[in-house]
């Protein structure tokens, strides 16, 4: 027998927001979440922002919620990091949302053999940095990266991601990175520990198969996939694994909080 939904996890991009507007019906679902006192996180593999920085971001939208509720792929990474090895050293490819998060868990950033070299998402690679990187990482640093994603989008098209660059660190030195955030089960494990939820009372929703529908299968949980983001209906057959169900957005999903 299927045990009630407790505990819920969503994506943002594609599911709650798409270039900065709001989706339709996403303002109504992180309402009645909080409303009904459900536990919840909103996920992104995105490491550039802090999580003030995305309620500001989300409230811009029309989506209020608490930065609480924020889960990134730099908060997976630092906790990780500091269970790992705790108060450690690391030289930093990223922004804010990185390096406020390995702040905040004692870590100390350093271009000086430290114990690990962390690759975020940033708007601006710097051939410095990433020379840098590759030298840190053949004297012996731990090679870690946020996420796996090889594009990014902006106005103009695809831009260079996360996982671009970690494939040139690795060509430079043989060295593959461990990758932290989606389609990772420990980005969903971690996010779970959070709200203190459990595998089988709570529910994944992503816009993408090979991203959130994957992670949230392979930790265990209830996956949704909504059609308003990346994967489309007639590409859901093509995968060998399948979400528990597809709706047309998260508008749908609403009348499910209160069942």
């Amino acid at each position: 027998m299927t045990k009630p939904i407790e505990t819920w996890l969503t994506d943002m991009d594609g599911v709650l927001v798409h270039e900065e507007k709001v989706i339709p019906g996403a303002a109504e679902f992180i309402a009645r979440l909080q409303e009904t006192g459900r536990r919840f996180l909103v996920l992104t593999n995105n490491s550039i922002f802090t999580p003030r920085d995305l309620c500001a971001r989300l409230r811009s939208a029309g989506i209020d919620l608490p930065e609480s509720a924020i889960w990134t792929s730099a908060l997976a990474t630092a906790r990780f990091l500091s269970e790992q090895r705790p108060e450690g050293t690391a030289y930093v490819i990223g922004e804010a949302g990185m390096t406020t998060a390995l702040h905040n868990v004692g870590y100390i950033m350093t271009s000086q053999a430290p114990d690990y070299v962390v690759l975020g998402e940033t708007r601006t690679y710097s051939f410095e940095a990433i020379t840098r990187a590759i030298q840190l990482i053949e004297n012996g640093a731990r090679f870690i990266a946020t996420n796996p994603d090889a594009t990014g989008p902006s106005p103009a098209g695809s831009l260079p991601a996360t996982g671009s660059v970690a494939a040139l660190i690795t060509k430079a030195t043989g060295i593959e990175p461990y990758f932290v955030g989606k389609p990772n089960p420990l980005m969903m494990r971690s996010a779970l520990n959070q709200i203190e939820g459990h595998s089988e009372t709570t529910v994944m929703i992503g816009d993408r198969m090979d991203t959130d529908v994957l992670s949230g299968l392979e930790a265990g949980l209830r996956t949704f996939l909504v059609l308003t983001g990346s994967t489309q209906r007639d590409a859901v057959e093509r995968f060998s694994y399948r979400p528990t169900e597809v709706y047309d957005s998260v508008a749908d999903i609403v009348p499910l909080i209160d069942a």
